[in-house]
């Protein structure tokens, strides 16, 4: 197995060919993950000037880990640097930085509260595309300062000012769409959407509202008008649910149908036309509500 220096990052990783590519796994560039780089570049990298490797290599570092941890592949020439470096994007403000810190515990957490575990610290500096452990140190401080994140030893979890702070700038979303979630009157089932699924829902660039029941039916058509998503649970099968989403139909509004797997094969409306989401747990749902909103 072939192992060599992160141009980056400078750690000794394994590396396997893939055409004119080289792809780098697991380095602190891409922790758990990998990226490509044309073989060619390599060594054009490692002749860049001290000053050069010193004003660019911790931005390249930072572009990589963030593009991988978003789930982006990202092959890489020598010819691509100097643009990266120079993007409108890449952060160059204490606060900017600041934010991508956030925004990579709101991608790693389902709320407030959640703890995010960042090891080993001293090679994670790149998360905020900084140059070194010291300037890292100081971005989490002023942070702590501003009541946003919280860190306990190698913990971190975001306050709930910290949360709306990241979810407004996640991805360059605006929270602004309401999501009207329709669930039957099943407190149990309302308590683990609300404490397991909105989170996810808010990361996915909505907020989300809920309506359950039959003491919300009046108001519920007026709700399904004011919002730009649907979700709709058949778990239980309430009327008021489906009266409600077929309403959104109506007025050409998405919906996305989900139900239990215990369930699934009960359901009175043909399956294969609302083609609704199955899950058995909250943690399958996430995925499954991601790769809907993000086709």
């Amino acid at each position: 197995m072939q192992k060599k220096h992160c141009a980056f990052c400078d750690q000794i990783v394994r590396i396997t060919a893939d055409g004119e590519y080289d792809q780098y796994i697991d380095c602190s560039c891409s922790p758990g993950g990998s990226y490509k780089l044309l073989r060619d570049s390599y060594e054009a990298i490692l002749a860049l000037s001290f000053q050069q490797k010193r004003d660019m290599l911790h931005l390249i570092s930072g572009y990589i880990c963030e593009k991988t941890d978003c789930g982006e592949k990202v092959s890489l020439a020598f010819s691509d640097l100097e643009d990266i470096v120079n993007a409108p994007d890449i952060p160059v403000t204490a606060e900017d930085k600041g934010n991508r810190l956030l925004q990579y515990l709101y991608r790693h957490c389902d709320g407030p509260g959640e703890a995010v575990v960042i090891h080993p610290l001293a090679r994670s500096y790149n998360l905020t595309y900084s140059p070194n452990l010291q300037e890292l140190v100081y971005l989490i401080d002023r942070l702590q300062s501003e009541n946003l994140l919280i860190r306990e030893g190698m913990n971190f979890s975001l306050t709930p000012m910290g949360w709306e702070e990241a979810a407004a700038t996640a991805g360059g979303r605006i929270l602004q769409q309401q999501c009207l979630v329709l669930l039957p009157d099943d407190e149990e089932l309302k308590a683990e959407w609300q404490e397991k699924l909105w989170g996810k829902i808010e990361q996915l660039g909505y907020l989300p509202r809920l309506l359950a029941g039959r003491n919300e039916a009046a108001n519920s058509l007026e709700s399904v008008a004011d919002s730009k998503l649907i979700i709709a649970d058949l778990t239980g099968q309430s009327p008021e649910v489906y009266l409600a989403a077929g309403y959104a139909l109506g007025l050409n509004l998405p919906v996305i149908w989900t139900v239990r797997s215990s369930e699934a094969d009960g359901l009175r409306a043909h399956f294969q036309e609302i083609r609704p989401l199955v899950w058995d747990t909250a943690e399958e749902l996430k995925v499954l509500l991601q790769q809907k909103l993000l086709k």
